[in-house]
This record gives structure tokens, sequence and C-alpha cells, in this order.
């Protein structure tokens, strides 16, 4: 068998030849005549165009589309509106969060509250908590210490009061925990005691050391280490607030201390020329004005409520407890 380049032609390939045909050609040149007089008539009868066609597809394009209510063409084609989306909306700084809103306290609430005393005034504020939050109960443990002469970190000087109590480091928190009247429960017994002092390590966060007198009102003294449930009291008392300034303290350099307040104090100002300057605290629970300034001026005390004092001007006389006749509000 030849292979496929040895291949010839058929015989009637290399016969054929082209010849005319007559009546369909003659079929044609008689239908070409009559468009071409039926296009004549149309060009130039009246009000007639040759561009009828295109105009009417302009117009149907143009009507496809339909301006919005800016002036925006919308297209007529897809009439349906778009799925909304299922996102939820972010909240943004116009629409605040309501739940944030309703946990601060607005400008609405009482400006102003009731102190005992004449002088000074009280206002509130926004709360000052820090560790140790009103309303609150704390899971710990109770040990018991010798009190000596019932003074201690806090640096409230001696007291015939035993019941008192030293709280843990973390708690005590540079001294915000000095003056806090916190109730203990244990096996169903109750007592009060005062924090006058600070326990360092090992005592634990929730930890408090008892005086020997007010641990014995919970369980023998041999038990050593009972659990115990705490929260923070804002009690009746009868005293007034005292202020003491720090020895060594002169117009240049003073340290100044709250004593007998109902409920811990949070901070302390003092008035100078530029408005109230908050000093700084210290572990033994005085507050530093190491330049002087507002030495002898006005002071304010704000309590862990909020509540505000104002005590007049005071003559910087170290270690004298001088009265204010003020007294924070009872919660």
């Amino acid at each position: 068998m030849a292979s496929s380049s040895h291949r010839h032609r058929s015989q009637p390939d290399r016969e054929f030849q082209w010849r005319p045909v007559r009546g369909p050609l003659f079929a044609v040149a008689a239908v070409a005549t009559v468009a071409l007089i039926v296009t004549l008539v149309v060009a130039f009868r009246p009000g007639g165009s040759s561009d009828t066609g295109s105009d009417r597809a302009v117009a149907a394009s143009s009507s496809s589309s339909k301006a919005g209510p800016s002036g925006t063409a919308t297209d007529s084609a897809s009439p349906t509106p778009s799925k909304p989306s299922s996102a939820a909306p972010k909240p943004t700084a116009s629409s605040p969060a309501r739940a944030s809103a309703s946990a601060t306290p607005s400008a609405a609430s009482p400006a102003r509250r009731a102190a005992s005393g004449t002088a000074g005034t009280s206002t509130t504020t926004a709360p000052a908590a820090g560790r140790i939050r009103p309303g609150t109960t704390y899971d710990g443990v109770a040990t018991s210490y010798d009190v000596g002469n019932g003074d201690g970190a806090c640096l409230f000087g001696p007291t015939d009061d035993v019941m008192t109590a030293a709280m843990n480091t973390a708690d005590y928190e540079t001294a915000k925990a000095c003056g806090a009247y916190i109730s203990v429960h244990a096996g169903g017994k109750s007592i009060t005691v005062r924090i006058t002092n600070e326990c360092p390590a090992p005592c634990a966060v929730g930890q408090l050391d008892l005086s020997r007198q007010a641990f014995a009102k919970l369980a023998p003294l041999s038990a050593g280490r009972i659990p115990i449930t705490w929260s923070l009291q804002s009690p009746a008392t009868s005293d007034t607030i005292s202020i003491r300034y720090k020895t060594g303290s002169t117009q240049y350099w003073c340290g100044i201390q709250a004593i007998g307040h109902r409920n811990p104090v949070a901070r302390l100002e003092v008035r100078t020329s530029g408005g109230w300057l908050a000093l700084t605290r210290t572990a033994y629970n005085y507050f530093l004005s190491e330049q002087g300034t507002g030495c002898g001026s006005e002071i304010r005390l704000t309590d862990i409520y909020g509540d505000q004092l104002t005590v007049p001007a005071l003559a910087v006389r170290p270690d004298v407890a001088q009265q204010t006749g003020l007294q924070f509000a009872r919660h």
C-alpha cells in the first residue's frame, strides 16, 4: 500500500472546469433591483430618513435607564433591590453603647450630700473605689496578732480601741484601706473592725490579721487561722474628721493626714492659685506636698464613694489633730 505522500488525485478532480450558471445569477440581480427601488422610495418620502432604525435603537437604549432621586441613572432592567447586609451595625461615636452609659454616674446625680457639722462644704463626684469596693463580699482567712498600743502603719497613733485589724498588702493598696470599717463573718458570728495596720507577706490577698481581742470573738485563739468573709461598712458614728500635719511640716514642705473618717479616703487635694492639686499618698498614710504647694490652704477630701468635703484653711501645726466638724455621708 502506497504512503499518503504518493496518493494521486481522482480523475474527476483533474477534469473539473468552472461553467457559469445563468439561472441563479439572474434571480439575484432581480432581487437587488427591487431592494434598490424600495430604498429610494423610503428615502425621498416626506419626513423620511435613512437613520430611522438607528434613532429607534438609541431611544430604546435611553428608555432602559431612568434618573434616580438624586439624578443618578438607575438600571430599570434590574428593579429588584439588593438584599440588606446581615452584618450588625457597629456602635459609632454618635451612638455609644447604652451599657457603659448606665454603669457610669451621670451629671444629673445629686451634686451635694449632707454632712454633719457646720464647717466646710460637701459635694459628690464619681466613685473612687480601689480594690475594696462597696457592696462586695470578699473571701479570705483571719489570723491574729498583738496590737500593742494600737498604733500601726496607718499612723493614726496609739488607741484604746482593740477592735482593729491589719490588711494584707495588696488590699491595703498604699494606705487606701486605712480607716476602713470592715465587717468580718466566720462560723455564724460577725464583728466589725477598723483597719489601722498593714499585714505584709506572707499575708495573702483577702487575709486579715485581727487583734487578738477581735479574733477571740470569732474563734478560740488556738484555732490560729480560720476562713472568713468580709465586706466594707459605712457605720454610724458621732466622730468628725480631723486634719493633722506631719512632724516637720512647714509652708515649704508638708505631709497631711485625715483621721476619724467614716469611709476610706481616696484622694486629698489642696487649693493653689491654679486650682485644686491632688497630693501623692504614701504607704504610711500621709499625703505629701514636697514643694510646699498648698500647705496651710484649703483641703478637699474625697472618699471611695465619691463624696467630697472641703475643709477651710488650717494653720500648719505639726502633730496636732485639728477638728473640722465634717464627716462623710453614711452609705
